[in-house]
This record gives C-alpha cells, sequence and structure tokens, in this order.
C-alpha cells in the first residue's frame, strides 16, 4: 500500500464520477489510467486490489476537479465537492 496517502475504494471512485458526471472516458483523460481499469477498480467497494500509482493518479484526477475524499475503508468512506462547478 501506498504510504502517506489513503487509498480510494471503489464506491469513492463510482461516487466522484456521478458527482462530477464524468464518464469512465472522462476520468481516463484527466487521469492518465484506462478506462477499462477503472471499470475494473469500480466493482470493489473496498479498496481494489492493484498498483498504489494508479489509484493516486486517479485521486489526484478527482482532486484537481474539486473532490474531497473523507472517511476511510473502515470507516464510511464517502466523498465530497469542495467547490461548485457549473
Amino acid at each position: 500500500m501506498f504510504r502517506g496517502e489513503p487509498m480510494i475504494t471503489g464506491v469513492q471512485i463510482r461516487s466522484a464520477r456521478g458527482a462530477l458526471r464524468w464518464s469512465s472516458q472522462d476520468l481516463a483523460r484527466q487521469s492518465g489510467v484506462g478506462a477499462r481499469t477503472i471499470k475494473r477498480l469500480e466493482q470493489f467497494d473496498c479498496i481494489p486490489p492493484g498498483r498504489s500509482e494508479t489509484l493516486s493518479a486517479i485521486r489526484h484526477a478527482f482532486e484537481a476537479a474539486h473532490i474531497e475524499f473523507i472517511g476511510g475503508p473502515n470507516d464510511a468512506p464517502g466523498i465530497r465537492l469542495t467547490r461548485w462547478t457549473h
């Protein structure tokens, strides 16, 4: 697991995409992670298996779009928008 940065869950990835109204292709463009990989990661409710660098790239793409990850894998993980965008 990547040290210093909390991992995100599949639920959080799905929720963040929904909040931003992004398709998996949109997230792929923003993160540099393949759309098929994103779809695979979203199938997990917990922290998905895979490379920590992949989850980090997804997390950073969402954070740049004003998504904040709250909670944790054992404490009702969720998201919130930090700034409303039109």
